[in-house]
């Protein structure tokens, strides 16, 4: 029956065509010429110059692990691998979002380890920019250049950013400047993508590719509703799923480096786990999502709040919360001494906390969330590796067997020197991994599961 009604459709339509055609030579506009044609270019003849090219120049180490019949000369044993500095260039977008004061939004990783930065505006312009501040956890990097006659671009509130929602990516892919792709919003809230250590991310699938890092992905009205960050695809390449830093969390990242230099990591106090479909029965849930607080640490802000275990927190600031990582990113982000109000559901009944955030050091960001088995262990950056600076007692980290200034230097020999490798090399992986640690004089693994 749909069969026929389909092709008895299509038979009608094909006769109105013919009663109705036009001479050979005529042309039918979709539109009159009194109408207005549908266009971005309004928009984006305000939006696109505030979006600007990086170039950067650098060096950083390469590290290269020597065949073994290298490792001995004369008798003696020497390092196990090859370091040497090696120049680099690299090119990616950044936005401008204080034309006053000549302040450029990007990512870290366009600029990370860079001697040398330049950027170029739209009306062809370049200037020397300075590095003031910058965040490898959420990959933000805030900089400065002296500058007359900049746009910049206004901020949405990403928090009211819909799924559904239209997004245009503005930046420079492969270097091709001023480029504009559109789509839409496709998710909110992604986490646990191995990507950055903060991860919140808005993704889209307007089209983002290798230089589009640091650009902006504005709204219809040609607002700021998140960075560009990075896309998930084979070998680079563009699939429609790309990944923006939402304009709130940028901008409170930003403000902490302009106040006060650095980036100031707020703490609640809490360890815990997503809510899910087990738990939600064996605890006799009314959600299926949220962040679950399996502890709540004492002398901290959840623990100043009144927050218990079994809580669930199901909300920030009036924003949903779907698990403990987008708690944790948008926690981490705020800023020490930022208030935040939580929603929580206690004995089946909801209810709301006000807590003020503590700071935090990255260290113990790093240990609490790479590995269930690092858990109670203080970690920091150290020269060649990661130092343990402290272990609590009956902590996982203290049954695995892991000491205060204890060096962890490798995971599965493969070489880690700080806590992002280090966080990179555990993501994700399944099974067994071994712990190289250097302990004062001697080297010995240790295995987490």
């Amino acid at each position: 029956m749909n069969k026929k009604l389909s092709l008895l459709g299509a038979a009608v339509t094909a006769s109105l065509l013919l009663t109705t055609a036009p001479p050979a030579d005529a042309r039918i506009p979709f539109f009159s010429s009194e109408q207005e044609i549908p266009t971005l270019a309004p928009m984006l003849e305000q939006a696109t110059p505030a979006v600007v090219h990086i170039s950067v120049e650098g060096s950083r180490e390469v590290r290269q692990r020597l065949p073994e019949a290298f490792r001995y000369f004369f008798g003696q044993r020497g390092p196990n691998e090859f370091r040497e500095e090696r120049p680099f260039k690299g090119l990616g977008s950044g936005v401008v979002i204080d034309a006053d004061k000549g302040y450029i939004v990007t990512n870290n990783h366009v600029i990370q380890d860079a001697n040398d930065i330049e950027v170029r505006l739209k009306d062809g312009r370049t200037f020397k920019a300075k590095k003031l501040g910058a965040d490898p956890e959420s990959d933000i990097a805030l900089l400065q250049i002296e500058a007359k006659k900049l746009v910049q671009i206004p901020l949405a509130n990403s928090d009211k950013t819909r799924v559904g929602d239209f997004a245009i990516a503005i930046g420079n892919p492969f270097g091709l400047e001023q480029t504009v792709t559109s789509g839409i919003i496709s998710a909110l809230g992604r986490g646990g993508l191995g990507i950055e250590g903060l991860e919140d991310f808005i993704q889209t699938d307007a089209a983002i590719n290798s230089g589009n890092s640091g650009g902006a992905l504005v709204n219809l009205r040609g607002e700021l509703i998140g960075i560009n960050t990075a896309i998930l695809g084979p070998n680079g390449g563009n699939i429609g799923i790309g990944f923006a830093i939402p304009a709130n969390m940028m901008k409170s990242l930003v403000d902490q480096i302009i106040e006060y230099g650095e980036i100031r990591r707020g703490s609640l106090g809490i360890r815990g786990g997503d809510v899910n479909a087990e738990l939600t029965e064996a605890m006799n849930l009314s959600v299926s999502r949220g962040a679950f607080v399996n502890e709540v640490l004492p002398d901290s802000a959840a623990a100043a709040a009144g927050l218990k275990s079994g809580d669930v927190i199901i909300s920030m600031n009036g924003n949903k919360i779907n698990s403990f990582l987008e708690l944790r990113a948008k926690v981490g982000t705020l800023g020490a001494g930022r208030e935040a109000k939580l929603g929580i559901l206690r004995d089946g009944k909801e209810r709301s906390v006000t807590v003020k955030l503590q700071q935090l050091s990255s260290g113990q960001v790093a240990a609490n969330q790479m590995h269930p088995m690092l858990d109670g262990a203080e970690l920091s950056n150290t020269d060649g590796g990661v130092k343990v600076d402290a272990v609590s007692n009956n902590s996982a980290a203290a049954q695995i067997g892991l000491l205060a200034d204890d060096v962890i230097v490798g995971v599965n020999r493969q070489r880690v020197a700080n806590l992002a490798e280090l966080r990179k090399a555990l993501e994700n992986r399944s099974g067994v991994a071994a712990l190289n640690i250097q302990r004062g004089s001697t080297n010995l693994y240790v295995l987490i599961r």
